[in-house]
């Protein structure tokens, strides 16, 4: 590298410098980004970076993003780690893991952990150079790998171009909150800076004429050697400006267009189709294009390479500068251009390379009515739709743009489009492409076609009201085939399963099974199973809903964990601890079917059910940060709701308050009536404790309003508390009636120890039955839950307590105190204190009630603790997994939280404070 290069950048370069020392030295993960317009010198002190670096005994992994590669999923990211000195991967060990890229999350997981290994031997430096092209699973993936590999000294380089809201911003702030993040801003270079650059260019100082001419570069790098390099060639500059004139894309093509005045005519044309094809290209297919043997094609080759404007890494030729590929594309008319692209696309597919690598060329190049382009992009989502369902979204909504109004095809096409619309999350895009498709009046059977692939995105949307309308009506218009009238009919028992008749609503779903199983179609038995599992465990009948999801997972494993969920309401724990077990096992090692939001839902409520705080709460941390980097908000508010009943239970109300805040927040981006009971049934709880009392009865009264407590499957554990705070209110028939909720609820399932036991615990409360509340104590006594038994035997102390048997009373207070001291449920230890209190009761003082402290390592969890020696002892996140049987998404909770609390930044700093507290 010339020291030209780097002219005035001395100042920014030692900050960089400084980055790679820092993780050198201290072994945490940092995140730099370079910024600055096209021409300001990113890539030079990218590379001068990657030479400190490399003396730094870093590995290396350097790639630089293509403008054409903004379509090919993982083609960014590809450019760096299969490149450089030392390849972070192998492009066969890349290929094994990209043939599961339908599971982003389990890529992500693999990729990180082949990182993280090899950073534990060696410090990484990961450098993308023009990332503002980045493909989107690119970007996804570097908005989740740097947090994820945090605790490893990675140094990720990023540069791009100064764009408000662009990729290259989008990366930074998504990793801001998790690892230090550099900006490095690429200002215009200083007078002095140009001075010694055209001294460099010229071999002599700059005369008066040279630095007028220079002031039209305004401080641009790239632009004043290009006219430094015309002068010096004796090609006059057409560029002229003001000093300090901001420099723009027209004027920057202006200053290299000199330098392309004096090639050959078909040295020009070969530039040309090259620049069409990429900054990045293969000779055959500029070859190709022309109509030329390769023979006849290397004298232009030689002179494009002699000039200074391409180069060749003996598989690719490529631009020496993008500026350079974008002034030559510039002189290319917009027709010729269309042209170019689309013969570029055809001779593509037609070699062999993919739909994906002739797509990016027909966005540009197929015009209306051109039935091979919508061929070409109506094959591309094979390649992309499970990695990236958006961009195949994208291929087949421009194919259903160049598709004529009128004929089959366009319903056909626009069928095909709501399908990837919906399966890219774009619901409200799918609807609308499907009424305007209606709008058209099409035949009965494409009518019904299109209303049967609506009620996905209408189901996501939760408008399950006009989902109902809409199948019923096109099961009455009749005409359909008879695997669209099964689908219509599995939908309408679905969307019914929201609503209030849910006797209806099992007989449309019995229905519909019965149909779709009589013409053997999957997709209407999957749907119409889906719903009836829904429909009896909204209705309180688990064991018919079990029945139901243990069928629908033998036909279709991705919905174990539905199974699972209906196990633990039917307090069947040790099968949902096997299940859970395998499905990790088996998401681990080859991503499995299963939603990994999902699968976390389940694992938490099971560490819940089991009274295991900590890890419930990692695990609802865990999946509120996945479902964020996945941008699928499905459980953001339940699972804030259920961290701010953990809060409570350990009686620290900041926490509390912060996550009702949070789960408030989340209502309002999805305010559907389970979610708000379950908000405003949370808002009781912290209303109560906080001695609103009064407050808390009316809030408990709004929640009803959505329907009975026991509908909201959250809730039907939680009777108790709503029932306590009702009776201290002095609503008698509110704890009445949510007393005769628990019995029903209980009488639909005769087998559940917990439906029975806080059925009795509600009667007992709400009519002051001293013998309900033994009975509950005894019947949840057998049940896995040991904090509803445990509260149960406190409102047992209490009323013992009320009648003058004190005795019987403090053993019931102390054996509850016990159960939740143990599980450090301290907020639930400090209400039997307060009873235990005013019985003059010798308890542990206050004062000495374990606090557990913000920082140091008395804050970490048992859990931590295991974590944080594990991984001090040199284990990967994902062998710490499996050695502790959970998910390495939940080992990254447990691993920030660790740093945190111990003020350590990397892995070299946690294995000296695991090391210092063993000594000590």
């Amino acid at each position: 590298m010339s020291g030209r290069d780097l002219r005035g950048r001395q100042e920014e370069l030692g900050r960089l410098k400084g980055l790679v020392d820092s993780v050198s030295r201290i072994g945490g993960g940092t995140l730099a980004l370079v910024q600055g317009e096209p021409g300001i010198g990113k890539s030079s002190i990218l590379d001068a970076v990657i030479a400190y670096g490399r003396e730094r005994g870093f590995l290396i992994s350097r790639g630089t993003v293509d403008e054409l590669d903004q379509i090919a999923p993982l083609s960014s990211l590809t450019a760096c780690l299969l490149h450089g000195e030392q390849p972070l991967l192998t492009a066969d060990a890349f290929s094994r893991l990209s043939c599961r890229h339908d599971q982003r999350m389990w890529l992500m997981e693999r990729l990180a952990g082949i990182i993280e290994a090899k950073a534990l031997n060696v410090p990484i430096l990961i450098a993308l150079d023009d990332v503002q092209w980045a493909d989107p699973f690119s970007r996804f993936a570097l908005r989740v790998l740097p947090a994820r590999l945090r605790t490893s000294p990675v140094l990720w380089l990023l540069a791009g171009r100064m764009e408000h809201g662009g990729p290259a911003g989008e990366i930074a702030a998504a990793v801001a909150n998790d690892i230090p993040v550099e900006l490095v801003r690429l200002g215009p270079l200083s007078g002095t800076a140009i001075d010694e650059l055209a001294c460099d260019v010229l071999g002599r100082a700059a005369d008066v004429h040279v630095r007028k001419l220079l002031d039209g570069a305004a401080g641009n790098p790239f632009l004043a050697v290009e006219m430094l390099a015309g002068l010096a060639a004796g090609v006059p500059s057409p560029v002229s400006g003001e000093p300090g004139e901001q420099v723009t894309p027209t004027r920057l093509i202006l200053g290299v267009r000199g330098r392309l005045s004096s090639l050959p005519a078909s040295t020009l044309l070969f530039l040309r189709v090259g620049a069409v094809l990429g900054s990045r290209f293969v000779f055959a297919d500029a070859c190709a294009l022309l109509g030329q043997s390769p023979v006849a094609l290397l004298g232009d080759l030689e002179a494009a390479i002699r000039g200074g404007l391409l180069d060749d890494d003996g598989e690719h030729l490529h631009f020496r500068h993008d500026l350079l590929r974008q002034a030559v594309y510039a002189d290319i008319s917009p027709s010729a251009r269309k042209a170019l692209h689309r013969e570029a696309a055809v001779h593509l597919a037609t070699v062999g390379r993919g739909a994906v690598d002739a797509a990016p060329h027909l966005f540009i190049g197929a015009l209306p009515g051109d039935r091979q382009a919508v061929d070409l992009l109506r094959r591309a989502p094979a390649d992309v739709l499970a990695v990236m369902p958006a961009l195949a979204a994208d291929f087949v909504t421009r194919a259903l743009d160049l598709v004529p109004e009128a004929g089959p095809l366009r319903f056909e096409v626009g069928e095909q489009a709501i399908v990837y619309l919906t399966r890219a999350g774009r619901n409200r895009e799918a609807v609308q492409v499907g009424d305007r498709l209606l709008a058209q009046r099409p035949a009965a059977e494409v009518a019904g076609r299109l209303q049967a692939a609506l009620g996905g995105p209408l189901w996501s949307m939760r408008l399950t009201d006009e989902l109902e309308h809409r199948a019923e009506a096109a099961l009455e218009a009749g005409g359909t085939a008879p695997r669209v009238t099964a689908r219509l009919a599995a939908l309408h028992a679905l969307a019914l399963s929201r609503g209030e008749d849910l006797d209806a609503a099992r007989a449309a779903g019995e229905t519909a099974l019965e149909r779709a199983s009589t013409i053997d179609d999957r997709e209407a038995r999957v749907t119409a199973l889906l719903a009836l599992g829904e429909i009896e465990l909204n209705a309180g009948r688990c064991r018919a809903s079990l029945g139901h999801f243990t069928t629908l997972r033998l036909l279709d494993p991705a919905f174990t964990v539905e199974e699972i969920v209906a196990r633990q309401h039917l307090d069947d724990y040790g099968t949902s601890d096997r299940m859970l077990a395998e499905a990790r096992r088996d998401s681990e090692r080859d991503g499995g079917p299963l939603r990994p939001a999902m699968l976390l839902w389940a694992q938490a409520n099971h560490h819940l059910g089991l009274g295991r705080l900590d890890d419930a709460e990692a695990d609802f941390l865990t999946l509120e940060r996945l479902e964020e980097d996945l941008r699928e908000p499905v459980h953001q508010v339940n699972s804030r709701v259920t961290r701010c009943w953990i809060a409570h239970l350990r009686g620290d109300g900041k926490a509390a308050h912060e996550c009702l805040a949070s789960a408030r927040a989340a209502l309002a981006a999805r305010p559907d009536p389970g979610n708000r009971a379950a908000v405003r049934f949370i808002e009781a709880i912290t209303a109560d404790l906080e001695g609103d009392t009064a407050e808390a009865v009316h809030l408990i009264e709004r929640a009803r309003a959505d329907g009975p407590t026991t509908r909201w499957r959250l809730l039907r554990t939680w009777i108790a508390p709503a029932v306590r705070l009702a009776v201290r209110g002095g609503d008698h028939a509110l704890a009445a009636e949510l007393a005769a909720q628990s019995a029903a609820y209980a009488e639909r399932n005769p087998d559940v120890a917990t439906a029975a036991g806080i059925a009795a615990q509600a009667a007992g409360l709400a009519h002051a039955d001293l013998d309900q509340l033994e009975r509950a104590v005894t019947l949840l006594r057998c049940g896995p839950r040991p904090l509803i038994h445990a509260d149960a035997i406190a409102d047992l102390g209490s009323a013992l307590l009320a009648r003058g048997r004190r005795d019987e009373a403090v053993t019931a207070l102390r054996a509850a105190g016990g159960t939740f001291t143990r599980l450090r449920a301290y907020g639930q230890a400090a209400r039997v204190q307060d009873h235990l209190d005013s019985a003059g009761a010798r308890g542990r003082p206050r004062s000495a009630r374990p606090a557990r402290p913000a920082r140091g390592w008395r804050a970490l969890t048992p859990t931590e603790e295991k974590v944080a020696r594990i991984i001090a002892a040199g284990h990967t996140n994902r062998s710490a997994a499996a050695e502790l049987f959970i998910s390495p998404h939940t080992v990254n909770t447990h691993v920030t939280s660790i740093f945190r609390k111990l003020s350590v930044t990397s892995r070299v700093q946690l294995a000296r404070a695991v090391m210092a507290e063993t000594e000590a």
